[in-house]
């Protein structure tokens, strides 16, 4: 026998040396909630650890993953008050406007400051887009009217600081229409993450918890149907065309074959996002004792960077950049 496979697994440094896929902290993009009027953190049932944070516990937070070496912070904002419109989503005194300027303050230069550009926390209805009358009777998101209110929500999140906005609506044409609202603006700096490939998935639960979705009905007609794989990539090349810096795979664990397809044919960086489903599970697991928490969760991240993720956002950014940073 000449080949013997296991001799650059017998040693950990062998180990390391020979590893072929790596995480970094610089890698990692934290997801986080603020809550319009709390005054301390309020836990989110479904998502043990994470919290809807105050304007005081967001700047904590935001300081903390830039200490750990984070890439950035994804924010998401939930508002006290939701009509059809999402008026509150480009009230540039709205909560999500003024967490994006409190991040960036606190931040500096230390990691990004990325904003959820999408009405479904602000809207009363709990969907991505406005609303109009259908073929049959019901009500559909509207596609082009939703892209005008994009336009003046990336406008607004520009003007609070935004250093990247996070395009997650699915509505065709999301990615031109903001890029030439902020290009009119003079707001060429700012970067867009598009949520390409977002499919309609059940692992989105906590999550709605977290944003306290007012949803009425699903998504499904324009979010990707989980059966397709193909539409993952044309999705991806589509914002790529349309002038997106950096594409999105979301859901990421339940994905990787989607991932790997885009990250094989993008120019732009690639990002997933270990979405709350994912998180939830894993905790439910660990504290039950079925799975060693911290191992589970560094494998997670290692495979959704194998798959081709050049970006992470996962609710475990802080705590798993601190274990990479000691050594771990």
């Amino acid at each position: 026998m000449t080949d013997r496979l296991r001799r650059l697994r017998t040693t950990p440094a062998l180990r390391r040396l020979v590893a072929e896929t790596h995480v970094n902290p610089s890698q990692l993009v934290l997801p986080l909630f603020v809550r319009e009027g709390l005054t301390e953190p309020a836990p989110i049932a479904s998502m043990p650890g994470v919290v809807q944070h105050s304007r005081d516990s967001l700047r904590v937070a935001v300081a903390e993953a830039a200490a750990a070496g984070l890439g950035g912070v994804m924010l998401f904002g939930v508002p006290d008050d939701h009509d059809a419109e999402g008026t509150g989503a480009t009230d540039p005194a709205g909560i999500l406007n003024v967490a994006i300027a409190d991040a960036v303050a606190e931040a500096g230069d230390a990691l990004t400051v990325q904003a959820d550009l999408c009405l479904d926390e602000f809207t009363d209805h709990g969907h991505c887009g406005v609303l109009r009358p259908g073929p049959r009777g019901d009500l559909v998101v509207d596609n082009d009217a939703s892209l005008e209110r994009y336009r003046d929500m990336a406008l607004a999140q520009a003007a609070a600081g935004a250093h990247v906005l996070g395009l997650s609506g699915m509505m065709d044409g999301q990615v031109a229409a903001v890029r030439e609202a902020l290009n009119g603006a003079g707001r060429t700096d700012v970067a867009l993450l598009a949520y390409a490939a977002k499919y309609a998935s059940a692992f989105y639960g906590p999550f709605r918890d977290a944003v306290e979705s007012q949803l009425e009905g699903d998504r499904r007609a324009y979010q990707l149907d989980p059966a397709n794989r193909r539409e993952g990539l044309r999705e991806a090349l589509e914002d790529v065309a349309q002038g997106a810096d950096i594409v999105m795979v979301k859901p990421a664990s339940s994905y990787l074959d989607v991932l790997a397809d885009v990250a094989a044919a993008s120019l732009v960086p690639v990002a997933a996002y270990q979405v709350s489903g994912e998180f939830a599970m894993l905790e439910a697991a660990a504290a039950h004792g079925w799975i060693d928490r911290r191992a589970a969760i560094t494998e997670s991240v290692l495979a959704i960077r194998r798959a081709g993720a050049d970006i992470v956002l996962t609710y475990w950014a802080t705590e798993l950049a601190g274990w990479l940073r000691a050594g771990a």
